[in-house]
């Protein structure tokens, strides 16, 4: 348990991307579950849904550089 902590502490934007993805993957196959998609359909919503939680966080990130450098000075 302490090695994960560890880890998500080390790498606060993969853990965030993870905890996104995971939630709106969730919501996304519950709220399309009655659609009628194929498997490939199925994956790649999934894909793209993954690639968009991450560029939310890549987005979300980018005030974190400013503060650091901020803190720097």
């Amino acid at each position: 348990m302490g090695n994960l902590k560890n880890w998500i502490s080390q790498h606060p934007n993969l853990s965030a991307w993870f905890a996104l993805a995971v939630g709106m993957v969730i919501l996304l196959v519950y709220e399309a579950r009655d659609v009628g998609l194929n498997g490939s359909q199925w994956f790649w919503l999934i894909l793209i849904t993954t690639l968009v939680a991450g560029a939310c966080i890549w987005i979300i990130s980018w005030g974190d550089d400013e503060t650091e450098a901020d803190a720097e000075l």
